[in-house]
């Protein structure tokens, strides 16, 4: 891929592996200031591992990875304090409140935050004294956005954020993310929903079986590897190219992972 401006995060040929299992099998991608990055799969395809990985949870067994210039597994405690994340199925303290939640991340981090400001920006000031358990659904995954946000990061790793959400919850944590974009910070998003990912992402890379099996924009991938059939989706393209790599001979990549080392 292309890099238009400063890289957030750099991968280079990752590798972990589990036994003889290749969870991620040498794959390679950057990360831009200010870019919404997706990494879509399967289940099973290694997004987990290679996240697990750059937020430094995980160390890699090869390859290079720098995550705001810092190695996430050497630096982790120095990374920790630069970057948010909202885990998959966010939860918190049932009789916390968000501005209550908000308070005690930033004791932990060490920072001031300003709570009210936080919970604006997420759209959830009205119910800033809520109890957690109170809270609807796509309130909830909100109150993990604000925490995500509570040490100011450059970064942001959203982790299916909107999975089990109804549509119009959805749109609003989609209006969030789009202002972390328009304030110049880079989220790497993952999600099961390929509209999202269409929506939000300007580049996205899509993995099967521990590769890169396609990456780009939404509307190269579909370009490149779709029928040309006209209101294709990445929907479209991604259920064609993982099937495409499910058919494979043995021992040979399928077209489109070919095309992915190309870029």
């Amino acid at each position: 891929m292309a890099s238009l401006g400063l890289s957030n995060i750099e991968v280079s040929s990752l590798q972990k592996a589990y036994g003889s299992l290749r969870a991620v099998d040498g794959i390679s991608f950057s990360v831009r200031d200010g870019e919404v990055f997706s990494l879509l799969g399967p289940n099973g395809a290694g997004k987990t591992t290679t996240i697990e990985i750059l937020e430094g949870l995980r160390e890699r067994d090869a390859g290079d990875v720098r995550v705001l210039g810092l190695d996430p597994w050497k630096q982790g405690y120095e990374l920790h304090k630069k970057i948010g994340v909202i885990p998959q199925g966010f939860k918190f303290v049932d009789y916390a409140t968000p501005k209550e939640a908000i308070n005690y991340y930033a004791s932990l981090f060490g920072v001031k935050a300003d709570a009210d400001a936080i919970l604006k920006r997420v759209i959830l000031e009205d119910s800033a004294d809520v109890y957690f358990s109170k809270l609807s659904g796509g309130q909830k995954q909100k109150v993990g956005l604000a925490l995500s946000l509570v040490n100011d990061p450059q970064l942001v790793f959203l982790d299916e954020p909107t999975t089990g959400l109804d549509p119009q919850a959805r749109r609003a944590v989609w209006e969030v993310i789009r202002t972390l974009k328009s304030e110049d910070r880079s989220v790497l998003l993952t999600t099961h929903y390929l509209d999202e990912a269409e929506e939000l992402a300007d580049e996205v890379a899509i993995m099967n079986h521990g590769r890169i099996i396609a990456s780009g924009t939404p509307a190269e991938i579909i370009a490149q590897h779709g029928s040309g059939r006209q209101g294709e989706s990445l929907e479209d393209v991604f259920v064609k190219l993982v099937g495409e790599e499910a058919t494979a001979p043995a021992g040979e990549p399928p077209a489109a992972a070919k095309s992915a080392g190309r870029r």
